[in-house]
């Protein structure tokens, strides 16, 4: 006689991801304030350690006196002199604006985006501001990051230090960095009370963007998230304000999108949307490569 035995039901409990490093670049002055008080405030609240990163470095000039005696090495040294004390600046930068977050400082003289590539093991997100006006020896161009470091990047913009993400946009397209970016923003993703998975493209694509949408959202809502799905149609150049505007409308202060470029020499080459996100974005982004 067969004897048959029921198994109890098993409950699928979705435990949320989350972050337990964060790395941000320290420097001193108001450069980097907003960008390490959003650093810390998301570590505070994701109970994750934040590791500053002070990184600086110098283009060596040669100095030719008019008898033709170079001055090298005392110009060098000058020039490492305030690497230094810049480096030291940063830190208690970082430590007053961080404080109450737990806490690690890390400091080198290098081009800090080649700097926070290579810390880039050392955590699971990068915080990061825009692009300014100061060189590459000193400020870090989040194209660099993005492409190089494997890790996502939060881009802090202009004037914010507070991501609520209460409500978030992904920028859906079907690509891999766009599938990248959503794994990686799952930590942020299972806490918003509101995802909105949004695809902007023409008039006769819409069907086939709403069948991806939708899956998308399905995904999602097994992980816990709180999706739904919106197509919109604009004109290629518009991309990014329609992105932006239905950010506005819905009071998201995120997006979620991929990074999609190629390596033009030194520097990247970026397509309209991406470059706009990572140089000129109007709230926080959160990008993957």
């Amino acid at each position: 006689m067969t004897k048959t035995m029921e198994r109890a039901a098993v409950e699928v409990v979705v435990r949320p991801d989350t972050y337990k490093t964060i790395l941000v670049h320290a420097e001193p002055g108001l450069a980097a304030t907003h960008r390490v008080e959003t650093a810390a405030r998301l570590a505070r609240d994701l109970d994750a350690r934040l590791i500053g990163l002070g990184a600086e470095t110098y283009e060596p000039l040669d100095v030719a006196a008019p008898d033709g005696t170079y001055f090298v090495a005392e110009v060098i040294a000058a020039q490492a002199e305030q690497v230094a004390k810049n480096l030291a600046a940063a830190e208690a930068a970082f430590r007053r604006d961080a404080a109450g977050a737990s806490l690690d400082w890390r400091s080198v003289q290098d081009y800090p985006s080649r700097a926070l590539v290579q810390a880039a093991r050392t955590c699971d997100l990068i915080v990061m501001s825009p692009r300014g006006s100061r060189g590459p020896t000193q400020a870090a161009d989040p194209a660099d990051v993005v492409m190089g470091a494997g890790r996502p990047v939060l881009i802090v913009p202009e004037g914010r230090h507070h991501l609520r993400a209460t409500s978030v946009v992904v920028a859906w397209k079907d690509t891999r960095e766009c599938r990248r970016a959503l794994d990686d923003a799952m930590p942020l993703l299972q806490r918003a009370e509101d995802v909105i998975v949004h695809a902007v493209c023409k008039t006769d694509e819409a069907d086939r963007m709403a069948f991806e949408t939708d899956d998308v959202v399905t995904n999602l809502k097994r992980h816990g998230v709180s999706a739904r799905a919106l197509v919109t149609s604009v004109a290629p150049e518009g991309v990014t304000g329609e992105m932006e505007r239905v950010a506005q409308l819905n009071n998201a202060d995120l997006i979620v999108c991929g990074a999609y470029g190629h390596s033009r020499l030194r520097e990247w080459a970026f397509g309209g949307v991406t470059d706009d996100l990572i140089h000129r974005p109007s709230c926080f982004v959160l990008m993957s490569h």
